[in-house]
């Protein structure tokens, strides 16, 4: 497999339209922030594309194109990929474990949660140290970024503050030309407060005053997510599964 460099990447736009709500904005993601790497098959014209972001991988093109050699030593985590690859992800690993999960998108203004005794607002640089103090099991949150500081400049985050503490945030966890693919945390004892349901419609404002849709993607077994996001006004689009290859997929928190 040969790795591109970011302006290689750029060129390969077209292979992730037309563009769908969901993981699949990983690839412009990677394209747009820089953050990312992607191989291919061969260089140029392509049959074969791999895109990882923070341990999602995106894959795309031609699954005959590649053999499972060409998967082992790049892949471990989350893969969104067509099911014309399945027989190569399982020839590849073993086990491959099939996550179901659900997509919504947001095609309405976000109905407005105003939680009481929070701070609810636009994170910027000055907060990556808030950030930075996120507990381990929140810190998943700022992975597509790379560090702490790049998603607070990004200005793609808001979050809901106890104080000076950073208790939930909601960020653009996949940036796309047309969707933004939303990651949502609350720390464990501040779940069951709307706290994130007043972070994701506050970000959901921006993301429509940029002229894009935001999307949300979550487990079936997490019917706290998905009631977050019906009551900020998503609708479901379409079942959808990850790949998870080489860890287990994570436990949806009790409350949310």
């Amino acid at each position: 497999m040969i790795e591109l460099s970011h302006e290689e990447m750029k060129t390969l736009r077209r292979w992730f339209k037309p563009e769908e709500p969901g993981p699949i904005t990983s690839g412009p993601h990677a394209i747009n922030t820089g953050y990312g790497r992607c191989w291919v098959d061969r260089w140029p014209e392509p049959r074969a594309v791999i895109v990882d972001v923070a341990q999602n991988y995106l894959l795309r093109g031609d699954p005959a194109a590649l053999t499972p050699d060409d998967l082992r030593p790049h892949i471990q985590g989350f893969v969104t990929a067509p099911e014309s690859f399945a027989p190569l992800l399982h020839a590849a690993f073993d086990p491959v474990i099939v996550w179901d999960r659900v997509v919504y998108a947001l095609y309405q203004k976000p109905q407005p949660q105003t939680p009481t005794g929070f701070v609810i607002r636009r994170l910027g640089w000055e907060d990556a140290q808030c950030l930075e103090a996120l507990s381990p099991e929140s810190s998943w949150i700022y992975k597509t970024w790379v560090t702490p500081a790049n998603l607070a400049a990004s200005g793609y985050a808001w979050g809901a503050f106890a104080g000076a503490r950073l208790v939930s945030v909601a960020n653009i966890f996949f940036l796309g030309d047309e969707y933004e693919d939303l990651g949502v945390v609350t720390e464990p004892e501040f779940r069951g407060l709307g706290l994130n349901a007043a972070c994701v419609a506050g970000l959901c404002e921006d993301i429509r005053t940029r002229g894009h849709l935001p999307s949300w993607t979550t487990s079936h077994d997490n019917p706290a997510s998905q009631r977050v996001a019906e009551k900020v006004g998503f609708s479901f689009v379409r079942n959808d599964v990850l790949y998870v290859i080489g860890m287990e997929p994570p436990e949806p928190p009790r409350r949310s």
